[in-house]
């Protein structure tokens, strides 16, 4: 069965790029090829100008710990481990030198506005809270490549507004490529880019220049 089809494209730096489409249209399938977390039967994906079709398992693996995030709709967090330490650990698997781990973690956790509640645990979080430790979780590696899969679908406005804000300044200020797949319509006003899939098919491919400025990040 065919699920993507005569799809090219390129996800750029310094851009929020959303990818729209209704149920099954296939965005969650197009954004773990682009990942590496599926391999398609044909075609090529580049991820850092690197084409992955060849490699191995692990080499797909190191790319994606090195150079990529992932922020995800039910957060994958530890209940064992504090805000401080599901950020820590990922930044230990990076291979980063001990002496930067701490404040590199603190940095990040005050990044997305939790450098207040470092110690506590997730059954401690609101649902908001959670997804800003997920964020920093995969800030903290400071990504070339971010991949938020439904991020803000399980959170009030108040909340989905300030994860997307966090998503565009990722963009913006860490020169990232933040690819969101998202049925939140509330993300627009914040987009650089506007992918939508229909079908396995890339149908439109938008940049929303008419849609008024985002607002001051926190």
């Amino acid at each position: 069965m065919e699920i993507l089809k005569g799809i090219d494209l390129t996800i750029h730096r310094g851009e929020l790029t959303l990818l729209m489409g209704p149920s099954g249209s296939g965005k969650s399938t197009l954004m773990a090829v682009l990942a590496g977390l599926a391999r398609p039967d044909q075609g090529t994906v580049s991820i850092m100008g690197t084409a992955i079709e060849d490699l191995s398992e692990a080499q797909v693996n190191d790319i994606r710990l090195r150079h990529c995030g992932f922020v995800f709709q039910g957060f994958n967090l530890f209940a064992a481990l504090s805000a401080f330490d599901q950020v820590r650990l990922v930044l230990e698997l990076t291979g980063a030198p001990a002496h930067d781990v701490e404040p590199r973690t603190r940095q990040a956790l005050d990044d997305v506005g939790l450098g207040n509640k470092i110690h506590l645990r997730p059954g401690a979080l609101s649902g908001g809270e959670k997804q800003r430790v997920a964020i920093a979780r995969a800030l903290v590696k400071r990504p070339a490549l971010l991949f938020a899969d439904e991020p803000t679908s399980a959170l009030d406005r108040e909340n989905g507004e300030l994860v997307t804000r966090l998503l565009h300044r990722i963009a913006h200020d860490h020169d990232a490529a933040v690819l969101c797949v998202t049925h939140d319509s509330r993300l627009l006003p914040f987009a650089d880019r506007v992918l939508k899939i229909d079908d396995g098919r890339l149908v439109a491919d938008d940049r929303p220049r008419d849609l008024p400025p985002c607002l001051e990040s926190p």
